[in-house]
């Protein structure tokens, strides 16, 4: 029996492959010890690395990601993957909005640059309460306009809450002005250009579950703190508002809240798949004190969390950093409902005290991936076999956050290899 998968084609030996490691990711999730340690595979430009080509040619060439992404996958054959596409084949997408929050290869950095954000003030304090009274309009208005230049012109726009009744007859006057008209040109242009993007995606993910391989997430989201501080307010305007606006960011933390989880749900649900990566910026211990991560922080994110779960998601936090200090703060989720990702934090440390509530994720150390031997990267996976898997940990083994762009294809290989051994 085969199934079709969108163009590709998938057979029962297949299926059953993708079922066997995609069971081993909900058993571990619901705090259930699978047949073996899964593993993950979530590199963006190690694969050019990979493949012998820039970082660039990633951005711009999908057939050759998909290609380079496949050919990762099939030698690996981790439990998981990463929507590879999605992570480094979007210079297209980028280029047609002309979008301004971050430098890519071959676009503001060197061709084997990484990506490099650019920290910026895209919302002043004094629009805080533009943005709580009508988010919508803040967009159209201003906001879009600042980071993405195909929306320039939109700004233009009519003002829409009062269009009511005959009003709405003179009101639409601005949609004929010709900036007006030149933003919704250039947003369509752009969105073909998304679509050819998504398309890509699309098929190197039914490829992967043709094969047997599921994605390791379907769509990704953003705390509420970290969405106003990295792309609203900027690192430095976002620290004062701890002091000089906290009332307002309160405020907006809550009704930040309630619309990333509105738009990550339907974005979730429209994937079928149910686990929603949560890449966390503000979190660690060294960013801001106990007293404000539990009273700015938490809250929303904890919000977060329970609306995903309570939707049959499960939440995938990726705790950059050394977030030791915040685990027992954290650990105040459903149990076996969640999986952490932790970059630095001491893995045993966090077995022990998340380890009857959250399946755990990664998290070998980028130093030694990248200037360590085969060995020592050997040693450091038993390492974790031994004071996490096997002491009833239920433990996806990955890197801290993906692999680094220049780690060694031989110490990837090492660390497969050294799952399989130590606890397969």
């Amino acid at each position: 029996m085969t199934i079709q998968i969108g163009n590709h084609v998938q057979t029962q030996e297949a299926k059953t492959a993708y079922d066997a490691r995609w069971q081993r990711i909900l058993d571990c999730v619901a705090l259930k010890q699978p047949d073996r340690m899964p593993a993950g595979l979530h590199p963006t430009f190690w694969l050019a690395k990979y493949g012998g080509i820039t970082c660039k040619e990633l951005m711009y060439d999908y057939d050759k990601t998909k290609e380079l992404a496949e050919r990762a996958v099939l030698e690996f054959e981790p439990e998981i993957h990463s929507t590879m596409v999605l992570g480094c084949a979007m210079g297209r997408a980028l280029e047609a909005i002309d979008f301004k929050q971050v430098k890519w290869p071959g676009h503001g950095v060197g061709d084997n640059q990484p990506y490099q954000y650019i920290d910026r003030e895209y919302m002043t304090a004094d629009e805080y309460d533009d943005f709580l009274f009508d988010p919508t309009g803040f967009y159209l208005q201003k906001y879009l306009p600042r980071v993405a230049g195909a929306f320039d012109g939109i700004q233009d726009m009519p003002y829409l809450p009062g269009l009511h009744y005959l009003r709405l007859v003179g009101g639409i006057r601005p949609f004929a002005k010709p900036s007006v008209r030149k933003a919704f040109e250039n947003i369509f242009k752009a969105a073909e250009e998304v679509e050819v993007f998504a398309g890509h995606h699309l098929d190197f993910t039914n490829r992967m579950t043709s094969l047997g391989f599921p994605a390791s997430y379907g769509t990704t989201a953003g705390a509420p703190y970290d969405f106003i501080a990295d792309y609203c307010r900027g690192a430095t305007q976002m620290m004062k508002d701890l002091f000089r606006n906290k009332d307002k960011l309160l405020a907006l933390l809550d009704k930040a809240t309630i619309f990333l989880l509105r738009q990550t749900i339907a974005a979730a649900k429209a994937t079928g798949n149910p686990i929603v990566f949560i890449p966390i910026h503000w979190a660690p211990d060294a960013f801001m004190s106990g007293k404000q991560f539990e009273q700015f922080w938490w809250p929303s994110f904890r919000k977060m969390l329970i609306g995903l779960i309570e939707a049959d998601l499960i939440p995938m936090p990726m705790w950059e950093s050394v977030c030791t200090n915040r685990l027992e703060i954290i650990k105040d989720v459903p149990p076996g409902k969640c999986i952490y990702w932790f970059e630095r934090t001491d893995m045993v440390r966090a077995f022990e005290v998340l380890g009857d509530v959250v399946a755990l994720r990664g998290n070998l150390s980028p130093s030694l991936l990248t200037t360590g031997s085969p060995d020592e990267v050997d040693a450091a996976v038993k390492h974790l076999v031994d004071n996490v898997w096997n002491k009833g940990g239920k433990l996806i083994l990955d890197a801290a956050f993906g692999l680094p762009d220049e780690t060694p294809v031989e110490n990837v290989r090492a660390m497969f290899t050294a799952a399989r051994k130590y606890a397969g």
